[in-house]
């Protein structure tokens, strides 16, 4: 089922939940030289829910609290490797989608988890499929927003010129980063600097990197993705690129679509921006189609971002009816 429904232009906040303080936060040894941040809050004995963060190396943030009701949810936050409060800060090394998938895992285990509800959005999304799919005796629900599948047709859309047609003077900006000799692959391009070993070059291209793409994010977006600090800039940057320019570390492109049918049994909601730019909206429709348990609830006048008041209104409504359930 499809439901396109109308987000108005009112404050996201008046649809989310109080802010809650967490009643546990742990640095979780998750081997290979990585300590994973991580914190519950809301009700001991509530619903687990896992949020999973976008990026990759977005980080949480406590706003994401606020999207569960804390007197029926157990709501688990972690910081993925290299970002975040999680150590080494911006490493990639032994950092791919499978140790994340196996972090996950750590933390359940760790936390005396049987099963729990999955929620994430865009790359969160993306490691939420990839994990269901693995781990689909863990999971009880999806509960995703802005799909991303990791395709390299995803990939070639932002980084390519796609969302560039969109936004010419902000794509100028982003590509004028690079050498023209360079600019038929900007992912290699910018990896390039990225991980120059230049703490400067690093900083300055990272925080072009991520200006693109916060530009991008909200329908109601000026074409600037201000002055992302040059600390968080570098881990979003670093890993983000790492994982784009290994296609998710993924078996072959395709592969999360491909496999939909480990989590046919399992009930999801997805919540997609109509307008979204960064992630759009075909593949939550191809994804829909191809899983029986899901619902797709295409939100009009919506972008990309969490803070959308379309997207954070529905995402509130969805985990407050499988709370009824």
């Amino acid at each position: 089922m499809i439901m396109d429904k109308f987000s108005g232009q009112k404050r996201a906040v008046q649809y989310l939940y109080p802010q809650i303080d967490p009643f546990d936060q742990r640095m979780l040894d998750v081997g290979d030289g990585h300590q994973v941040y991580v914190e519950q809050s809301g009700r001991r004995d509530g619903t687990p829910v896992v949020v999973l963060h976008g990026g990759p190396g977005g980080g949480c943030s406590p706003a994401m609290r606020r999207y569960f009701d804390p007197d029926v949810y157990r709501v688990v936050l972690f910081d993925q490797r290299g970002c975040g409060r999680s150590r080494p800060h911006a490493s990639v090394s032994h950092n791919t989608t499978w140790h994340l998938v196996a972090d996950i895992e750590r933390i359940r285990a760790e936390l005396g988890i049987d099963g729990w509800i999955v929620f994430g959005g865009s790359w969160g999304a993306t490691l939420a499929l990839i994990y269901a799919q693995a781990h689909p005796e863990a999971v009880r629900a999806l509960v995703l927003r802005g799909v991303f599948m990791m395709t390299q047709e995803e990939l070639g859309w932002f980084y390519g010129g796609g969302a560039g047609q969109f936004w010419p003077e902000t794509w100028e900006r982003f590509v004028d980063m690079i050498p023209a000799a360079e600019r038929g692959d900007l992912i290699a391009a910018y990896h390039k600097r990225l991980f120059s070993g230049n703490l400067v070059e690093e900083t300055r291209h990272a925080q072009a990197w991520s200006a693109w793409e916060n530009a991008l994010a909200s329908v109601y977006s000026s074409g600037h993705g201000g002055e992302t600090p040059g600390n968080y800039a570098r881990a979003f940057a670093r890993l983000e690129n790492h994982y784009f320019i290994n296609g998710g570390f993924l078996e072959y492109d395709g592969q999360i679509l491909d496999q939909v049918e480990r989590i046919g049994h399992i009930p999801g909601v997805i919540v997609q921006g109509r307008y979204d730019m960064i992630c759009p909206p075909r593949r939550a429709w191809e994804l829909a189609r191809r899983w029986p348990n899901a619902e797709l609830r295409m939100i009009r006048n919506a972008g990309h971002a969490l803070s959308e008041p379309g997207i954070s209104a529905e995402l509130v409504r969805a985990m407050d009816q499988l709370a009824e359930r």
